[in-house]
This record gives structure tokens, sequence and C-alpha cells, in this order.
């Protein structure tokens, strides 16, 4: 790929549009100064910093959700410092930079040197010797290619959802996770549900039979609109879509993926299992005219044992959002909430039998608390697959909606040629012209 940059002039203009409006990737501000006035740091003196193995990280994506990961790292992780980044805007990185100087003073030793822009600048960080850990927090249509060639670099990763949004990268991250192991490189993912306690527990309450044998579950991911960023003279089709990520389907992989991703991967945690197929259906009625994007999808998954899950997401602006899950059983029902709402049990009387309450933010930072113990431990946690398999359930769903046919799991695994990524990308590469999905007419393919 090439190394091409953007201008001074095209960098100003991208500093100054807005982020995302999810406050999880709203890293500058309130945030992490609140953070860091409730003490959620676990280790804090300088004394035990000198225990640990020291460990160097790069960050590749300095974003809002890159800003929200290095934080979530430098917060709960003593003896490691930030010492490379990149960007395909190099001003993002040293704006990065500044805001996580002023709250980790000690633990940023990021030189110029270190900052890398442009497509290939993600290479510098990997070909780096002195760092030891990634995180990779670009769009997602880049993630497969980076997990691999950061395996290959004998990095441990740091990796956010999803890791794929086609059946090629999902192959990819099979392949990633396979290394990994062989090389004993540890690569978490971005799941924070995996390791929020109210999530964990609900889980095994559940494998424990507080709600009899599991015959389905409802899920949501009902939110509000997401962010547009308008072309700007100059930009050609590459960097436009690279810029406006979220509305093409190759970078972000509709909502469904990108973000309802979540709700697919608890579900498949509940579930025990891989859904068998995906029938749904969905349009779009609010999105600017040249977003690739639906505004809603429904899908019904059929999972082992003919136990079905409904599953809903939809971004419309003005509507109230509803996220979270009901695990239905032969006894009782499972509430998992979104965020920090919590877990309960009720059985089928209505009375309430178990709950527990959960932090998000904790969350957050324990998967790389379990990334940094785990390397330091020489036992390096690998969880791509898993991720992975989600990634390609929500795959599995947008691709039944936008096709308007049943579609099965073993077809994606095995028989899908479907590849989103562009096969010659330069920073002024000419791209299809955008178009959404129509049931009847884009194919299965």
């Amino acid at each position: 790929m090439a190394t091409n940059q953007p201008s001074q002039s095209d960098r100003a203009t991208r500093s100054a549009t807005p982020a995302t409006g999810s406050s999880r990737r709203d890293f500058v501000g309130a945030g992490a100064a609140a953070a860091m006035a409730a003490g959620l740091m676990v280790h804090s003196s300088r004394a035990a910093a000198a225990e640990y193995t020291p460990l160097r990280l790069g960050i590749i994506g300095c974003g809002g959700r890159g800003g929200g990961a290095i934080n979530d790292s430098l917060s709960i992780n003593e003896g490691v410092t930030l010492v490379a980044a990149a960007d395909l805007y190099p001003d993002k990185c040293d704006s990065l930079r500044k805001a996580i100087s002023a709250a980790h003073p000690e633990k940023v030793k990021l030189d110029d040197a270190r900052i890398h822009g442009g497509l290939d600048g993600y290479k510098r960080v990997l070909d780096d010797p002195t760092v030891d850990v990634v995180l990779l927090t670009t769009s997602p249509g880049f993630r497969p290619r980076y997990l691999l060639e950061a395996v290959e670099a004998g990095k441990h990763v740091f990796a956010e959802k999803p890791t794929c949004v086609d059946p090629a990268g999902y192959r990819i991250c099979l392949e990633a996770h396979g290394r990994a192991i062989a090389r004993k490189t540890a690569i978490v993912t971005g799941t924070q549900y995996r390791r929020q306690v109210n999530y964990v527990n609900a889980v095994d309450q559940i494998r424990q039979g507080a709600i009899g044998d599991v015959i389905g579950a409802t899920s949501r991911y009902c939110a509000n609109g997401i962010w547009y960023r308008p072309r700007t003279e100059g930009m050609s089709d590459a960097e436009y879509q690279m810029n406006n990520w979220y509305h093409f389907i190759w970078l972000s992989g509709d909502q469904i993926v990108e973000q309802a991703v979540h709700n697919i991967d608890a579900i498949n945690w509940v579930m025990d299992a891989n859904p068998v197929s995906a029938f749904g259906s969905g349009g779009r009625f609010t999105r600017p005219a040249d977003s690739e994007l639906w505004d809603n999808m429904n899908i019904d998954y059929e999972y082992p044992g003919g136990r079905m899950v409904s599953f809903m997401c939809r971004q419309v602006p003005g509507t109230p959002s509803d996220v979270g899950n009901v695990i239905y059983g032969t006894t009782g029902t499972c509430h998992i909430g979104a965020g920090n709402a919590g877990s309960k049990i009720f059985d089928r009387a209505g009375k309430k039998t178990w709950e527990m309450s959960g932090s998000i933010a904790d969350a957050y930072k324990q998967e790389h608390k379990d990334l940094i113990d785990s390397i330091r431990a020489g036992t390096p946690i690998v969880e791509l697959k898993q991720t992975a398999d989600s990634s390609l359930t929500a795959v599995l769903g947008r691709l039944a909606a936008y096709t308007g046919q049943k579609v099965t799991w073993d077809f994606l695994e095995k028989e899908s040629k479907l590849d989103l990524f562009p096969k010659e990308l330069s920073w002024t590469s000419s791209l299809p012209e955008p178009q959404h999905a129509i049931p009847g007419k884009t194919k299965l393919v």
C-alpha cells in the first residue's frame, strides 16, 4: 500500500472534524479526568512499577477509540509506556500524545520520530523492535490484515472489535489466531462484556441451571444516529471513504457488525455455539445519500438444538435507545443489561431470584490488565477466534438481511468468496460508486 499522506491543509480539515457521537469513543475531556479523579488505577506508586517487567506499547489508529484504549491500558497497568503511534493522519497521533501525556505524564515516551502517518504508517510501528504490544484501533476493515502482520512481527496484540467484516477477513483471523498460539504471542479483543462482572456471573448462573434449559433469547442494539463526515474538496475516493469510514461496508461492516457485535458476542457466549443460520430483513430511511448503511435490521438466528434468537439493531435519530439481552429458559429468564444496567434472573412467576450490578468502565480496563498480566506470566491469552466467530455471526445476519435469503454458517465459513477489501488501495485510489444493498437484487457471494 502507498505511503502517500494528506497535505497539511487536508490534515487541518480532518482535525476540525467532530469525532464520533459515542461516549465510548470520546477520550479527550471529562471522561479521562473523571477516571483519574476516581482513582481507578489499581497500582500507583513508583516503587510498585519497578516490580513489573517493562512493556512498551504502540498504537495503530489514533482516533477516539484509540485514545480510549491507550488510556485504559495506561490507567490499569504499571510498568507500561507508550512509545509509538500511527494513523492515516499524523496530526491525530500528536493530538493523542498531548492528551495522554496530560493524563499519564510518566508513561508516555513518544517522540516525533515514532509518529507515523499514511497507509503504510502502521508498518513502521510493527517494524519497531522496541514495541512489545500493539493496540489495533483503526476502522474494522483493516483489522484482519493488521492482526496477521502483527503476529508475524512477534507483537502481542490488543484488537478492537469487530475483527472482520467479511468471510475473507474471518479466515485471516483464524490464521492469525493459530499463528499467535504457535508463537506464544497474546491477542486480547475489545469485547469488554466478557470481563464485566454482571455478564460473567449471569452466564455462570445460566450454566448452573438457574433458568433451566436455554430455549431462546431476544437481543437489541437500538441506538440513535451516527456521525457523518462530508467529503471536502480535493479528497480522492479512497481518502473520503477512509475518513468517513462508518458509512462504507468494506470499512465498518454496517452497524450490526461494527457496533451491535457486542450483543451478538454475548449471545454466542450464552449459547456456547455459533448459529446454524440467519434470516432477516431491514432497510434505510435516514442515512445520507452516499452512505451504504442500512439504519435497521431484524434477524432471526437459529442456534444448535433449534434455539431461536430474535435480534434487532437500528441507528435512527430521535428514537429511544434499547440495548440488552433477555435469555429465556424452561424455568426462568435472565436479563443482561448493557452498560451499567446490571443483570437479573426471574422465575416463571416473575419473582426476582438473583441480581448483580457491574461497571462497564472497569470492564474496559480489565481487558487491558488481563492482556498485560498474561504476557508477564508467560501464559499469553489468545482469544481472537471467539471474537472472529462473533464478527462473522454479525456478517451472517447482515448478508441475510441484504440478500433476503436464509444464509447458513457453513456457507459463510466454507464457501463464501466475499472479500470487500479493495484489491489495490492507495491514497489516491478511485473506488466503486457507493451503493446500498437491495434484497432480491444483492447477490449472496
